[in-house]
């Protein structure tokens, strides 16, 4: 039996980059917990206002050793990369996109989105994948009904439904609607550990409280977890989970990687235009150019025993 305690990440606010930054809420990583599985990275933002803060601008950029994981509750995002996609991010549909050794994306909010609101994620490959190819998949999951909830898988399986988009580990993502007041037990993978982000509504992880923003982890041993929304209004939470990723990694900007060596070699990579990230076409602007380096060595990041 695993551990049985529910741990509450709070997130910190960080400004989205670019000269228009929208401010966004990061629960992964920081300093108690670096990874769920192999799930490194979860901003939360909204709900926006466009018109008062201008939406989401942001400029071509790097990726390499990951896999990003757009989801929208509300809006629109314009996505182009390297790989010469041109996708619209929409609400109940998910668009992933594998750097591996090297891709560049753009994202902005298309001018119809009134309010801006969802998560960005990202995914780290394994150490056996982390080159792999670029590619782009996009899956719109169909919603199930389960008992007072509506789930929409997008990676991995839960309560019957499987995503067709791959992963290089395991690991579940999913969309969880709550009545007010339902409970809700979902059978689990006992191997998995798990995150709650919760973006509205009150809700409790099994018997420990959350508020919107928090995430709630829970360690491998579980074979359910039971969710009960407390408010008289409806809650929505995203559940991700995977095995512990089990290998060190070094995050800096927006590389994964295994060393400071492979951290350093791709900003001067992307400093100086190599082919490596390729080009994105479309966006009208220029590149995001590489914050500097500390000068002390990058250091693995692991989670907190």
């Amino acid at each position: 039996m695993g551990d049985t305690k529910v741990e509450i990440l709070t997130p910190r606010d960080v400004p989205l980059g670019g000269p228009r930054a929208m401010t966004v809420r990061r629960t992964l990583p920081q300093r108690a917990r670096t990874l769920i599985g192999a799930w490194c990275f979860a901003d939360h933002y909204g709900p926006d206002p466009v018109a008062a803060s201008g939406g989401m601008d942001v400029a071509p950029h790097p990726h390499i050793g990951l896999q990003t994981v757009s989801w929208l509750f509300s809006g629109e995002i314009e996505h182009r990369d390297s790989l010469g996609s041109h996708a619209a991010v929409r609400p109940g549909e998910i668009n992933l996109m594998t750097g591996g050794h090297g891709i560049a994306h753009s994202e902005v909010s298309t001018p119809d989105t009134a309010v801006l609101h969802g998560v960005q994620l990202w995914v780290a490959l394994p150490d056996a994948h982390r080159d792999t190819p670029r590619a782009f998949a996009h899956h719109a999951p169909r919603p199930v009904r389960v008992d007072g909830a509506e789930l929409r898988v997008f990676l991995g399986t839960l309560a019957g439904d499987t995503s067709p988009v791959e992963t290089f580990t395991p690991l579940l993502g999913a969309e969880l609607l709550l009545d007010p007041g339902a409970t809700v037990t979902l059978a689990v993978d006992p191997e998995f550990e798990h995150g709650l982000l919760v973006d509205e509504g009150d809700l409790t992880l099994d018997g420990t409280a959350l508020r919107p923003a928090e995430l709630g982890y829970t360690a491998p041993g579980r074979a359910a977890l039971t969710l009960v929304n407390t408010s008289s209004a409806r809650a929505r939470a995203v559940l991700l989970g995977g095995p512990p990723f089990g290998e060190e990694i070094v995050m800096w900007w927006n590389f994964i990687a295994r060393t400071d060596a492979e951290i350093r070699q791709a900003r001067e990579d992307w400093a100086r235009g190599s082919d490596r990230f390729g080009e994105v076409t479309g966006y009208p602007g220029d590149r995001l150019p590489a914050p500097e380096l500390p000068t002390t060595p990058l250091r693995p990041r692991r989670n907190a025993r």
